[in-house]
């Protein structure tokens, strides 16, 4: 504990004291569902992360203020009407219970959103000109507009208060409504609300100003801004220093949440929330910077992870509070893990940024690697062992499916063992830890790695597991996570067979060398084919990338696919959509690439030495299908039961011979969440 004492030091917000100085920070967690109510799932997910210890939860980011800032789009918070009043105080005991403290952020978001959905409203902004990211046109907006939005801050705030939430963190960053008019990047009004400094600062005073009348001075009320927003013609981190200084004499704020980038363009939005291939804390300058013209608490979220990274940046005293947002998205325990030193146990981000880029899909925030995270109502973050019968459990395959099968088993106290032929554990993860970017998710390999051996699993490398094989061991149950390979046979003109073509796995692994002038074909559009031409682009290779979709990396999420693509233009591979490959020949020492248009079906040729096909996994079902007929249960999962997240019924019928069941992707392809999760709400009862 004394090792991370700066954590735990109290420190006083207005008239909060937060317990320790560790904070998740808002995000969109897509949870408010039921017109912008604070729904049991959305309680429960914030309940969890104080129970695990966090000092401040700030929750709902983007949570609008007035009924023309969309709710609908990230199913954020509804604050623009009283029905949100007992939703909150629902919200705020659950974590009072449990020490923690609750806030929220409040915001407008003038531009930053669509028109065409919810009541159809029409988008403003300073000067009427369009976000790229949300591509939706504005009007300028008016002086009584304007009004009307600032009274509803301040009724907002009063509904937070009045819901016996801690306090508020109101948005000017991410070009909200409020720091649209603080930049002159869009910000080209020549009234009493543009031009000159104190013009444009003149919104967001008169809402800080409207929100203290309205809460009283004892109340929290913070800022979150950026420290710089990366853009020529935005905001230096100097204009940030003078705004929060500005703001701060006020003293009418009481906290300051600090991050980097502005995020109106996709380039730009990859920074706000750093994904692996980011170094650790990359912004934490900017929040330093403004905290030295500040005389309130400033706090910073960015990329913070690990405690020792969160002790050394407190004990430095760069900032106050760290936030550690997709730490506690990743393992809400985490605090209570480093006061009872089981640190090892942490399940630490990877930074895979799934969660986010789910939300800016406009879907639920999960994580790739805990898959109990915002299922708390069905999902357990803590294992508990079985009162039924110990059972001996095989679980075939070491990929992220049978990792987490295996964990689960063993936390129930069945005797566990788990197969896999490869000499390390990770299947597809490994895999992918060896492109560019990508090689911090190994971290999920290696969290699992330690909890099996915690738990006493028998982990067999290097063996593989046959009919025979697993018949002898006599199990009850038999678990095959026995994942797949390549699908490279869709279309036999592609030449699999002859070894025309080979697999990003071939390329990944090793198997097969780099070639110099490469075309890679990607149909699935997620990370493997960006991965695979990032890999060869740097291996020295001349790369093309070709996809039949609407632009390789299509199902990429927004703050990932600007990385990969920052890399693959600095390495002038060239990127080319709706194109089908047809078929590959060969000529001479060359092979022939034969590309159809996919709408006008005009056909071309290109002339490389290797063609990569990333088309997916199809299921290794050799093993399922010869242990099938003597299972009990004939390998079926009941799937009413599975989705109720109830016990498989075969569980407690009696009959002699073992249970069957597959999971991940040896059923079918999907990702690394799907197969844990699989895996969870499978194996939980056992």
């Amino acid at each position: 504990m004394a090792q991370f004492d700066a954590l735990f030091k109290p420190l006083k917000i207005n008239q909060l004291t937060i317990r320790n100085r560790v904070v998740s920070t808002a995000h969109a967690e897509v949870y408010a569902t039921e017109g912008g109510m604070t729904t049991e799932r959305y309680v429960k997910y914030y309940a969890e992360k104080a129970k695990g210890g966090v000092g401040l939860c700030i929750c709902g980011g983007s949570s609008v203020v007035s009924i023309d800032s969309p709710q609908e789009w990230w199913k954020s918070v509804n604050l623009s009407t009283d029905r949100i009043i007992p939703h909150f105080q629902n919200l705020a005991d659950a974590v009072h219970k449990h020490g923690g403290k609750i806030m929220i952020q409040i915001t407008h978001l003038g531009r930053r959103s669509r028109w065409d959905g919810g009541n159809w409203s029409t988008m403003v902004s300073r000067s009427g000109i369009r976000e790229p990211v949300h591509r939706a046109t504005c009007k300028s907006i008016e002086v009584e507009e304007m009004q009307r939005i600032i009274a509803d801050f301040a009724k907002a705030a009063g509904r937070a208060k009045a819901g016996g939430l801690d306090g508020i963190e109101l948005s000017a960053v991410h070009q909200h409504l409020i720091d649209q008019f603080w930049s002159p990047r869009v910000n080209q009004r020549t009234d009493e609300w543009g031009g000159s400094f104190e013009n444009r600062m003149r919104f967001g005073m008169e809402v800080l100003k409207a929100v203290r009348v309205e809460v009283g001075r004892d109340f929290a009320v913070g800022l979150r801004i950026t420290g710089d927003e990366f853009h020529a013609d935005g905001l230096n981190h100097e204009n940030m220093k003078e705004i929060a200084a500005y703001y701060n004499k006020t003293g009418l704020l009481d906290f300051f949440s600090v991050i980097g980038s502005g995020c109106d363009t996709h380039n730009t939005l990859a920074n706000v929330i750093p994904n692996m291939s980011y170094p650790p804390e990359p912004f934490l300058h900017l929040a330093a910077g403004i905290k030295e013209v500040v005389d309130v608490p400033v706090m910073h979220a960015q990329n913070i992870k690990d405690p020792n990274q969160a002790q050394r940046i407190l004990e430095a005293g760069y900032v106050d509070f760290v936030g550690m947002t997709r730490a506690h998205i990743a393992d809400p325990h985490l605090i209570t893990k480093i006061k009872l030193n089981q640190i090892d146990q942490i399940k630490q981000c990877v930074g895979a940024n799934y969660c986010i880029d789910r939300q800016y899909e406009g879907l639920d925030v999960l994580c790739i690697q805990n898959a109990a995270t915002s299922r708390e109502s069905t999902m357990p973050h803590i294992i508990q062992k079985t009162s039924g019968i110990i059972r001996k459990v095989v679980v075939i395959g070491g990929g992220p499916a049978g990792m987490e099968a295996a964990r689960v088993c063993a936390e129930r106290g069945h005797k566990v063992s788990l197969i896999e032929k490869k000499p390390e554990l990770g299947g597809q993860i490994t895999i992918a830890s060896k492109a560019p970017q990508r090689d911090q998710i190994a971290g999920i390999t290696r969290w699992f790695a330690l909890e099996l051996a915690r738990l006493g699993v028998d982990v067999q490398l290097n063996t593989g597991a046959d009919e025979t094989t697993i018949r002898g061991m006599n199990a009850d149950v038999v678990i095959l996570a026995t994942g797949g390979e390549p699908f490279l046979t869709q279309n036999t003109h592609w030449g699999a067979a002859e070894g025309l073509v080979v697999s990003s796995w071939d390329i990944l692994n090793g198997t097969v060398a780099p070639g110099k002038n490469v075309l890679v074909y990607d149909t699935i559009c997620e990370f493997s084919g960006l991965s695979v031409a990032d890999f060869l682009a740097h291996a020295g290779a001349q790369v093309e990338m070709v996809t039949d979709d609407i632009k390789p990396g299509a199902a990429v999420g927004g703050t990932t696919f600007p990385t990969y693509y920052r890399s693959l233009y600095e390495r002038e591979v060239i990127m080319s959509s709706d194109l089908v490959l047809e078929k590959v020949y060969r000529e001479g020492d060359k092979l022939i690439a034969v590309l159809e248009n996919e709408y006008t079906g005009q056909q071309e040729e290109r002339v490389v030495d290797q063609v990569v096909v990333e088309n997916g996994v199809r299921p290794d079902e050799q093993l399922y299908f010869q242990l099938k007929h003597d299972s009990r249960n004939k390998g079926q999962i009941d799937i009413e039961a599975l989705y109720a997240a109830k016990p498989q019924p075969a569980l407690s019928e009696s009959g002699d011979g073992y249970l069957l069941y597959r999971i991940g992707d040896c059923v079918a392809q999907r990702n690394t969440h799907a197969a844990i999760y699989d895996a969870l709400r499978l194996c939980k009862d056992f």
